[in-house]
């Protein structure tokens, strides 16, 4: 219903109540403010964390390839056949070590105990006189591959 008559009253705001809104205004616009920051902030670090786990996965990657290289990869090969040290006085142990990638077999010859195909191992020996050994790796595909080293007993 419309009616002609006269319109409602309306009483001015308070001051108090003007403030009051005046404040809630500010402090909603400031709490905006605020979270966008802390989000902007969040974002930010977050596509840093990406980045920085992306080039970690790359640099273990990385050498991760580079140790199967080192270890020789896919080729079969003798990586290492060495002594320490390799001059001794009789009845003094020698550490002799040897390593190979894809090999089937290994035999050290004078035999010195148990052999077996290794990327890095290394025993005691003690030599009785001046002896040249040799080392062969066999790849199981009538590939075989020789090192040879003397440990000089005085």
């Amino acid at each position: 219903m419309l009616s002609g008559g006269p319109e409602p009253e309306t009483k001015p705001m308070s001051l108090n109540r003007k403030l009051w809104l005046g404040f809630s205004a500010a402090a909603l616009v400031l709490l905006i403010y605020v979270g966008w920051i802390f989000y902007s902030r969040w974002h930010e670090n977050s596509e840093i964390n990406q980045e920085v786990k992306t080039e970690q996965a790359q640099k273990e990657k990385q050498q991760a390839a580079d140790t199967v290289e080192t270890l020789g990869g896919e080729e079969f090969k003798i990586i290492s056949f060495y002594a320490s040290p390799g001059e001794i006085h009789r009845g003094e142990d020698v550490t002799m070590c040897y390593g190979t990638s894809n090999a089937k077999s290994v035999s050290i010859d004078p035999p010195v105990g148990d052999v077996w195909p290794s990327v890095n191992r290394c025993f005691q020996i003690t030599p009785k006189k001046t002896t040249k050994y040799t080392f062969t790796a066999d790849d199981g595909k009538e590939n075989k591959k020789t090192a040879e080293l003397t440990i000089v007993v005085k």
